[in-house]
Formats: structure tokens, sequence, C-alpha cells
């Protein structure tokens, strides 16, 4: 962080990790809520399982158009209306009353949360110059891990005191107190009365961006044309080994600590606080090892690869959890937090991937394509494992091998992320289009 040029910036990215922070807030409210709402609705597995398989499909597709859109509104609108009306979609939970309704109402909230990451990726190109983006994405990524733990301590709550219909209504409620902060203080670097010239040519500081404001403009680039390059089926290949794994800590979390060690609802709030509360130190300092790499001189490709590298290796550990809760329920809470927190900063250097590899005019388009892949992986896997695979064991009344399965899984997606990342683009050269 260079404090002598200015820090007006680090504002943009403030206002960004709090998009991401409601971003995620929304999204987990249901999985919290998923043993009240089973018994009010008479659901099963197979039913969450649709339900969150609405969202992720939804998900995929927003993502298709996501990058396009974000590309080509701008990021000021684009990021507004993603939000705006993902917001809307998040309220919209407390008025379904069945499992049809719930995946209308994950479907709209999944079409339009799939804006915030191209949106937040694209700000992040514009706003900072390339050693720093790193950094700046694990600063706003934690917003995921802030949303995540900000859930578990008061949705349960909210549903006691005054039902689950309310605990949608309020989380969904908050995107808008975003909206008014992001039109008053948003505007792209060239236009801003808030930044200093020194900060500017900061920002601008690298070769790349010389003809940052014609990028910034919305030049299209042909998706079919990003699909040609290798650069672009690694970053969607990472997506999509690696993110169904934060998927089933997200959609499955309570439901393991409620399974495994008989929880009540308001018994989960601290046990998933603290996974989550793990993983924001996990996303920061994600962002922020590649940058101390980088400062020693190492060449910007291999401290990438080498952080990623290390967080994969930190992840596998997961597979012990249950062997772990054995002993005792907090050793398993530990692992997997460990493990969330490596998937944090993984996630906040595969995203950088993007900004190093391609110029600034398609970075919301190749992280739509990449979004795209993360959401067909999540809905690969819950199809073919979450869906049946927990319907049967919980039946036979052996639950607990479903989690090993997934724990196992979890635990190698990375390792062979990250193989694939190395062999398509060893270098991580930069695409010229």
């Amino acid at each position: 962080m260079n404090n002598k040029v200015g820090n007006y910036r680090w504002t943009i990215c403030a206002l960004v990790f709090f998009a991401t922070t409601v971003n995620y807030l929304d999204r987990q409210v249901i999985s919290l809520l998923k043993s009240v709402l089973s018994e009010d609705m008479n659901w099963d597995d197979g039913d969450y399982a649709n339900i969150e398989i609405a969202f992720k499909l939804a998900y995929m597709f927003g993502m298709v158009i996501a990058g396009r859109v974000v590309d080509k509104l701008g990021t000021k609108k684009g990021y507004a209306w993603a939000t705006g009306l993902w917001s809307l979609s998040a309220i919209g939970h407390a008025f379904a009353n069945s499992a049809f309704g719930f995946m209308i109402a994950r479907a709209a909230l999944g079409l339009t949360e799939a804006g915030n990451f191209p949106a937040a990726i694209k700000t992040t190109a514009v706003w900072f110059p390339k050693k720093e983006r790193a950094f700046a994405t694990g600063i706003f990524n934690s917003g995921t891990n802030v949303g995540a733990i900000v859930a578990p301590l008061t949705v349960p709550f909210i549903a006691v005191k005054w039902g689950w219909e309310w605990a949608f209504i309020i989380t969904g409620a908050i995107g808008f107190i975003w909206l008014v902060l992001w039109q008053l203080n948003y505007t792209e670097p060239s236009e801003s009365k808030k930044l200093s010239k020194e900060e500017y040519d900061y920002i601008h500081s690298d070769k790349e961006d010389e003809e940052l404001e014609q990028e910034v403009a919305g030049e299209k680039v042909p998706w079919l044309k990003l699909l040609g390059f290798r650069q672009t089926w690694a970053f969607a290949l990472g997506k999509f080994l690696t993110d169904p794994v934060w998927w089933f800590y997200l959609f499955w979390l309570p439901d393991f600590l409620q399974s495994e060690y008989n929880l009540t609802l308001t018994g989960i709030m601290v046990p998933v606080a603290v996974v989550y509360t793990i993983s924001t130190i996990g996303s920061v300092y994600g962002g922020y090892l590649p940058l101390a790499f980088m400062n020693k001189n190492m060449p910007a490709f291999k401290a990438r690869k080498t952080a990623m590298f290390i967080f994969a290796l930190l992840v596998f550990p997961v597979v012990l959890s249950q062997w772990a809760g054995e002993i005792n329920m907090w050793l398993a809470v530990l692992l997997i937090g460990i493990a969330a927190a490596a998937h944090q900063a993984w996630s906040a250097n595969i995203f950088t991937t993007v900004s190093d590899m391609f110029p600034k005019k398609a970075t919301a388009s190749v992280t739509g394509i990449g979004g795209m892949a993360g959401g067909l992986g999540g809905i690969v896997l819950s199809w073919a494992v979450q869906k049946n695979m927990f319907v049967y064991y919980r039946e036979i009344g052996q639950i607990e091998k479903a989690y090993f399965i997934m724990f196992l899984i979890c635990g190698a997606a990375y390792l062979l992320a990250w193989l694939v990342m190395h062999f398509l683009v060893p270098k991580m050269s930069k695409v010229k289009i």
C-alpha cells in the first residue's frame, strides 16, 4: 500500500468489499434456515439439493451474460443494477411457500448475484496497478467471509425472534444502503475529483495501461475469440474444479454440524462464524503473499503460482475433519476453517490471474466465463454426489460416509486444479487482443 501518492483507491476497494459482503450474506441465509424450512415445508435433502442446483444453474447462466453486461454498461451502472436486483430477489424469498417457490427465488438470486465478481474484478483492474491487485482482491474477497460470519450470528436470532421471513427481508434490504454509497462515491479514475494526479499516475504505472480509457469505454472482445486462448481455459478449469468446494461449505456446513454433533439452530452460530473468521484471515493474507514474493524480485507469474500451490497444500488436511471431530468438534471446525481460508487465498489469486493475463477490456468477460464454469462444476457436484448420495446415506443412517466422500473431494480439488493451470499456462503470459 503506497501512502505517499494517496489512498482513494482503497475507498473504492472498501465499497467493493461491502458489496461482496452483502452478496454472500444474502446467499447464505437459506443454509442457516435449512432445518426450519425443511420442517415447515416437508423438504428432504433431495429438495434442498434441487433448490441449491436452481441457484447454481441460474448463477452459471448469469455469469454468461454478467461479464458482458458489465463491460458494456460500465462498472458503475453494471454493479448498481446487479446489486439492486439481487437485493430484491433476496427479499423475495420471504414470500415463497413451497420448495418450487424457493427454487424460483433462488434462481432469481443466482442470476442477479452473478454480477458481483465480474464487476468487482473489473473495478480492481481499473483502480489498482498490477502489483496491488491480488492484495486488493484479497481484501474485497474477504467480504465473502464477513458475510458468512455475519449471517450465522444474526439470521438464527432473527428467525427465532421474528420468523424466518424477516431473516430474508432484513438481510436483503442492506443492499440498498450500499447502492446509495456507490452512487455517491464511484466514478472512473479519469473522472474522479477525489483522486490526486500522483495517485492517478500510480494506478496507471503499468505499461499495458497506456490505452486504459479506450478499454474502459467498453470495446467488445468476442467470446469465441476469448475461448481460443489457453489462458481462458486455465482460469475456467481452475474455477470448475475449486468453486464447488466453496459452494459445499456455504450450503452444507450448518447441516454437517447439526447432523454430526446434534447442534440446534442457534447452536451452530459460533462454529460457523469461527470457520469464516479463520477464512477471512486467509483471504487477506492470500492476496499479500504473492505481493511479498514479487517484492523479493520473484517474477509475477512465479509468485502467483507458488502462492497458489502453497494454498492447495493447505486445503488437503480437510479430509481428516471427521476423524478429528471424533476427538473434539472444535478440531473439525479448525481443519474446515483452515481449508476455507486456503480456498479464499486461492480464490484471491485465481481471480487476479485474469487481470494478469488479459487486458482490462476483457477482464469482466473472462471472469464471467470462469464464473460460469465454477457454477457448472457446482451443479455437477450437487447433482452427481450431494443430491443422490446424501439422501441415500441419510436414509440408512450413515450420513457421516457422505460427508467423508465430500471432504475427500474437497481436499484433492485444488492440487488437481493447480496442475491443470500449470500445464496450460506455465508462465501465465499476457494475451494480446
